[in-house]
């Protein structure tokens, strides 16, 4: 090659350490030749020319440029693409209405830097964004029922507009009070429109969760049908009975089990947990699994796709996993997490789950019998 990548000698040590030797020198010669016809060696665009061309490498260099990080947005990338989604939702705001919408972004930004600097919890771009979407909805439909300023807005317009999508009305509520706030303090408005106006919002837990026996009846296939796969019981075990989210369980590796003391430390979460004897044992079976596979891949949920590289398994396998008792992870995990909102201090389960004090306090008007096996 005329210029060798930065990361070409990176890219051999990896391939001699992870793959077979006649495979990591097919995968070195046949990424040469794609460098030369391609006459690129920036990561992303390589790839992208590796899936038309050679889409036997993709999974190979995608592995080695994640682990070295070199598929790493650039600096700054998360917020040019957040500026240009709030230009749109401005442009696309009819022209008479645009100049306070512009200026209701600039100061939820200034809000956001303001958080920052003070050491608070700022609003997520994403947040920006929903709030803008509501104004923006709002404009287009004053905007077709006639020419109107924004000082012209009656309650009654605001709540013709809300019905139009009831299951988004609280949403798009607040969206609205905290415009119609900027407004009415950057004197647009002479008064604000959202005063009188309500979103009755359901609290607490509503989602599907099960019964106790059904709880007994998936805990007993787990525990004793050796015909299960492991990682259905150990998926299943973990978010029944220890609330393990997807994220947790994608991304528990041999780093954070501890078999001396038969316990792990999922992810995100700053307590070890002690795991029972049907859990333990369908962990040590994943272990197995993993072994004859013959990988070295540090994760333990491994699959048939993960085991040439050193990545977590994708989300849709925990949800495959469960596939066979026709349930989605975050069920049992709800059921579970009922369970312990009932019985426990909400201070000591959102250290022992790294959860928020609101995400735990959402389940705390459900109640439910405490779970038993025996």
């Amino acid at each position: 090659m005329p210029a060798q990548p930065s990361w070409w000698n990176d890219l051999a040590a990896h391939l001699a350490e992870h793959r077979h030797p006649i495979y990591a020198a097919d995968v070195v010669a046949t990424t040469a030749r794609l460098i030369l016809t391609t006459t690129t060696s920036e990561p992303r665009t390589l790839l992208a020319h590796a899936r038309n061309d050679t889409p036997e490498l993709v999974g190979a260099l995608t592995d080695f440029f994640r682990t070295h990080g070199h598929l790493h947005p650039p600096p700054g990338l998360a917020g040019q693409r957040a500026a240009a989604c709030r230009a749109r939702r401005i442009e696309a705001t009819p022209a008479p209405l645009r100049p306070q919408v512009r200026g209701f972004a600039d100061f939820l930004l200034l809000q956001r830097e303001q958080a920052q600097q003070l050491g608070l919890r700022p609003n997520q771009l994403k947040t920006i964004e929903i709030r803008l979407d509501a104004v923006r909805d709002l404009a287009l439909h004053l905007h077709a029922e006639g020419p109107m300023s924004w000082a012209g807005v009656t309650t009654a317009h605001l709540e013709s507009f809300l019905a139009l999508n009831p299951a988004r009305r609280a949403s798009r509520l607040a969206g609205l009070r905290q415009f119609f706030a900027y407004a009415h303090r950057a004197k647009a408005v002479l008064h604000n429109p959202t005063d009188p106006v309500t979103a009755v919002q359901q609290r607490g837990f509503h989602g599907s969760t099960l019964t106790l026996a059904q709880q007994r009846t998936l805990y007993r296939r787990w525990a004793t049908n050796q015909d299960v796969h492991p990682h259905e019981a150990f998926i299943g075990l973990a978010a029944l009975l220890h609330a393990a989210t997807i994220t947790e369980l994608r991304l528990l590796t041999d780093s954070g089990i501890a078999p001396h003391h038969q316990s792990v430390q999922f992810p995100g979460r700053s307590v070890v947990l002690p795991l029972d004897d049907a859990t333990w044992a369908a962990l040590q079976g994943c272990r197995e699994h993993r072994r004859r596979l013959g990988s070295d891949n540090p994760h333990l949920l491994v699959t048939r796709l993960t085991r040439t590289h050193r990545g977590p398994a994708g989300a849709a396998h925990i949800r495959d996993s469960l596939a066979p008792v026709g349930l989605l992870p975050r069920i049992l995990r709800s059921t579970r997490l009922l369970t312990l909102a009932d019985e426990l201090d909400i201070k000591l389960l959102t250290a022992s789950l790294g959860m928020s004090y609101a995400g735990v306090a959402h389940y705390r008007p459900g109640t439910m019998p405490p779970v038993s096996f025996m």
